[in-house]
Parts: C-alpha cells; structure tokens; sequence
C-alpha cells in the first residue's frame, strides 16, 4: 500500500481506504475543494505526533479505556501544539492558521476582503516567493496587502540605520516588509511574528503592534493560545492606510506622529485586558482605563483617516486633536455608568 521514492524524496500511496467513524464524520463536514488541503495536514500533524516517545506511552496506556477519550483529544491538542513548535513544518501550518483566521474575521466584520495563500509561486522578483499571504482589499485584485509570516527567533528587526552591507545577507522584519511588498506589487506589507518564536529586538521595539515608518506594520500574536487579535489591529491600520492613502505630498513626520500614538494606545488595551483577566479586585478602575483607551484608539483613527485622506490637517484640526475635548465629554458619561455598577 505504501512505497518509498527515494529518487524522488516522497511517499506513494495507492489503493487506501479508511473506516472510522470520527475520521469519517470530519471529512464528510468539509467542502470538496478542502479535503485533500485537511489529509495532507493531519498527516504532517500525526507523523510529528508519533516521533514523540510520549505519544506512543499514551497511546499503549489509553489503548482499552474508552472513557479517557475526550482527555486523550485534550492531550494530542495540547502535544500538537508542542510539536508545531519544533518542528520545520511550522512555517506552513503558521500561514495556514493566519489566512484562516483573516477569512473568518473578514466574515465576522462582513468585509469582502480575500485572504489568499500564495504557497509555493513566486511573485514579481524572479524566483522569489516573498509574501506567503495575500489580501485582496474588498475583492480588488489591485488593492493588496502583503503578509509575510516568520515564526524564527533568527529574524532580528535590521533597521537601517544599523545594516552592515558587507555582510552575509540575512532576512529582517525591515527586509522583508520591503521584499513582500515589492514581490507582490502590494500597497502595504505587513509582518507576523509569533511571541514564542520572536527575536527579542523586534519584542523590544514592539510589543503588541508596530509600524515602521515607510516600511511596513509588525504584528506579534501568541498562536499557542490561539490570541491573533494584535493580527486583526494591524491588519486594519494597514488595511486604512491601503484605502485611503493617495498620491499626495504627506507630511512623513506628521503620519508617524499620528500612527505610532494610535499604536500605543492600542498597545495600552492589550496590556490592560491582561489585568482584566488577572485582577478581578480592580475591575472598575481597569474598565474606566479600557473605555477611555477605546475612546482615544477610534478618535486617533479618524485623524489618521482624515489626514490619509486630505494630504494635511488644518491648524484647528491639530487644536482640536491636541485638546480631545469630544472624547472627554464622551467619556463622562461612560465613567458614570461604570461607578454605578454594585458589582462586575
């Protein structure tokens, strides 16, 4: 049934058939057009699983218990993830999960953004498959957001400021943010690192969220937990810049300006939703802060917006921006209900 090509380095498998009811029931779920996509995963997933002595001692204790069965899915989640990390296939699972997930959340938002794995073909730079995920921009075919995922700790930030020419070329969040954009005729990049496989110039400089003047957005999310929302923020910054950006004269300084403090307020909503989850005590005092950074996050993007669109903001533009008396007053109303709450 099985025969090993060593020529040509892969498995060949021929007259195969399988009758189990859960393998059954999941592919029987699915689209045709994904089936084939599923199997050659679960077989990368399931070969990884038995490499690991641990599977192997569970499988042979559990063998003849059919009530361990929900704890025994519980158990291959948990060692899959494990794997994936140490694993080479982690590339290609990672891009896997990311369009995945920007599909389902285009969904959600009901976007008509596609996003598309462009897998093995290269783009425009001869024999250069820079840009391993493309976002069509409402459908638009000549509206792109390029994505580049790089689960490596090998990948520093290199800006460049700080490149030596003279050395071994090597990939960077600024080289690549660049190289995916050019590749994939894209009007923005953007970069994905995961925070357990990051190096930590890059965690240093951004934490959650980041943007790189004339390059590109950074995007650190946490896959083991299944926490891609810093994805979705950057995303959308990019997906704003790409919208809305025209051929004018901008102020480069003014947009970094209005950018990086739209990044650092959303950084402060993803630090407090942490404290959420870890201080139960100080809930009212972290709602208040929740509230008030959502606040500042929607009022920052309408200037960054309106900037985007208008090339400039007037002198009562930045007055009103610098003052933010509108979203004082809405938030007087929000901490008002917020000190009524008895309990949360």
């Amino acid at each position: 049934m099985l025969r090993i090509n060593q020529q040509l380095k892969r498995i060949e498998v021929s007259n195969f058939e399988i009758e189990n009811q859960i393998v059954f029931n999941y592919f029987d779920s699915l689209p045709a057009t994904e089936r084939d996509e599923k199997l050659l995963r679960a077989i990368y997933i399931g070969v990884l699983a038995l490499m690991e002595d641990r599977m192997s001692a569970f499988l042979s204790k559990t063998s003849n218990e059919l009530g361990t069965e929900l704890e025994s899915l519980k158990m291959i989640f948990d060692m899959k993830k494990e794997l994936f990390y140490k694993s080479s296939i982690k590339g290609i699972l990672a891009e896997d999960e990311i369009a995945n997930f920007l599909n389902q959340y285009f969904t959600s938002k009901r976007l008509k953004d596609r996003a598309i794995l462009t897998a093995n073909s290269a783009g425009i730079i001869p024999k250069n498959k820079t840009g391993d995920i493309i976002c069509e921009v409402d459908g638009n075919p000549n509206l792109k957001i390029a994505i580049e995922c790089k689960f490596d700790k090998g990948v520093r930030l290199g800006e460049i400021g700080t490149k030596d020419l003279f050395t071994r070329k090597t990939d960077t969040a600024w080289s690549q943010l660049l190289e995916a954009q050019a590749n994939r005729d894209a009007k923005v990049s953007l970069i994905v690192f995961d925070i357990s496989l990051v190096d930590n110039s890059i965690v240093k400089e951004f934490e959650n969220v980041g943007y790189i003047p004339n390059v590109g957005l950074v995007a650190i999310i946490n896959s083991q937990k299944g926490d891609y929302s810093n994805l979705a923020i950057a995303y959308m910054l990019a997906r704003d810049i790409a919208l809305n950006a025209k051929q004018l004269d901008l102020d480069k300084d003014l947009l970094v300006i209005l950018v990086n403090r739209l990044i650092k307020d959303i950084n402060e909503i993803t630090t407090i939703k942490t404290l959420v989850h870890n201080n139960i005590e100080n809930n009212k005092a972290i709602l208040k802060q929740l509230e008030k950074s959502i606040l500042l996050m929607e009022f920052n993007q309408e200037y960054l917006r309106k900037f985007l669109a208008d090339g400039t903001l007037t002198k009562e533009d930045l007055l009103n921006y610098y003052q933010g008396e509108d979203v004082k007053d809405r938030f007087r109303h929000i901490e008002k209900e917020i000190n009524s709450l008895s309990s949360i």
